[in-house]
């Protein structure tokens, strides 16, 4: 019970306590009096952290160092959290797995970190990278089903139907729409679907289907940069939001700046992931226009359609080290959100776009994700980013993929900095 209230850093109602712990005894209210008394005696000069009314139970983890939080390379070679399995506790079971697999996931990343570090051995390199690519073929996406999420809709100002959902439990975070979301299939993705749940573990998580896209209306009379901002207008407006975190991915980064510099008394902190502030038609050199376009015209003629040509040009600029089943998804997910004539209206979009006036706007906290070998946007795009909000941080990761996939060490990286971030 002290490892579960020291994990779980939030108050816990006695009755949920109860339900995990004492399923078996006639009393199981007694039976957690006991258990608390015996936690106080052993905490000792430490028994003021632990804090129980007669509702909820909590223990202040701020007086306690986890291994976990910092491990090395030889400690994430080991079994985490072992000892305290109960046979028979199912929902404590479910627990402890669960627990057991995200620190897996933090022992793989610290283990590839060691895998490459010169200051190590050849040898003990070769132990590293074994472990961690065990641990790697162990661990599943953490893609859980859809829970409590209910499709609404709102109209936007030119009366687009904006379709919507909010997910999980905890302070708000919005994440801006981008390319490409379906608010029922998002949650099944083997590329995105962890970053969906594990927000929504944590978070108040408002997503949305950008109009032409998703659930939303795909024949609209306006598919302009102007158009997509006032959908986020017209979603955070009919949630009656004061005060939220903004969360933008690719080009929803630019849809966020601009809300943003609009609207700043409404977002307390601003998340960019992959984002860039102005299309490629404003900088791109003759070479670089002329691929693009080919892209674009590849787009229009193949927009869903299992040929390897357009898959290979998708996978190289989007997801790299994408595997075979997680390119078939992206290809059937391709054919229920977007139309080819959509597909390729918003490229022109994400082409022209330019919010780079509003970059020197912008005050409010910025945290800053980009990967280090993305092929689709380039790390200069994060560095002007960076350097042009006003405090803003920049976080680099490992990884060439502009679409995290749900299995990388990135995706966890990202995951736990923005509950850093925003105090969770």
């Amino acid at each position: 019970m002290f490892i579960y209230l020291l994990l779980h850093e939030k108050p816990v109602r006695r009755e949920r306590l109860c339900e995990i712990f004492f399923d078996i005894p006639d009393d199981p209210r007694a039976a957690l009096r006991w258990s608390l008394s015996k936690l106080r005696l052993m905490l000792g000069q430490d028994a003021h952290r632990l804090d129980a009314d007669r509702e909820r139970v909590s223990l202040d983890a701020s007086g306690f160092i986890l291994d976990i939080d910092h491990l090395d390379a030889e400690q994430a070679m080991e079994m985490p959290l072992p000892g305290i399995d109960l046979p028979g506790l199912e929902e404590y079971s479910l627990w402890l797995g669960a627990e057991r697999a995200a620190i897996d996931r933090k022992r793989a990343r610290r283990l590839d970190e060691a895998a490459r570090n010169g200051r190590h051995s050849d040898a003990e390199r070769k132990r590293f990278a074994a472990a961690a690519d065990a641990l790697s073929d162990d661990i599943k996406p953490e893609v859980k089903p859809v829970a409590h999420q209910s499709i609404r809709y709102c109209f936007a100002k030119d009366g687009a139907r904006i379709a919507y959902a909010v997910t999980g439990t905890g302070p708000v975070l919005v994440k801006t729409a981008n390319w490409l979301n379906h608010l029922e299939l998002d949650w099944g993705s083997p590329l995105w679907g962890r970053m969906v749940g594990g927000l929504s573990e944590d978070f108040r998580l408002v997503r949305y289907d950008e109009r032409a896209n998703g659930l939303s209306d795909w024949d609209v009379n306006e598919l302009t940069f102007e158009a997509l901002v006032s959908d986020l207008e017209a979603v955070v407006d009919s949630l009656g939001l004061q005060r939220f975190p903004l969360f933008g991915l690719s080009q929803g980064a630019a849809v966020s700046i601009e809300y943003a510099a609009r609207h700043p008394e409404r977002v307390s902190h601003l998340i960019l992931l992959g984002g860039y502030s102005s299309g490629w038609r404003h900088w791109a050199d003759k070479d670089d226009a002329a691929e693009r376009e080919a892209v674009m015209t590849l787009v229009k003629n193949g927009w869903g359609k299992d040929t390897p040509l357009y898959r290979q040009i998708f996978s190289e600029s989007f997801t790299p080290s994408a595997t075979t089943e997680e390119l078939e998804w992206f290809n059937n997910f391709q054919r229920q959100t977007v139309s080819p004539s959509n597909a390729v209206a918003f490229l022109e979009i994400f082409s022209r776009l330019d919010v780079r006036h509003r970059l020197p706007e912008l005050d409010v906290p910025t945290l800053i994700f980009h990967a280090r070998g993305d092929k689709r946007v380039g790390m200069e795009h994060a560095i002007e980013l960076a350097s042009s909000i006003k405090g803003a941080s920049l976080v680099t990761l490992d990884t060439d993929n502009h679409i995290l996939r749900a299995q990388e060490p990135a995706m966890e990286v990202v995951l736990e900095r923005i509950r850093e971030f925003l105090g969770t």
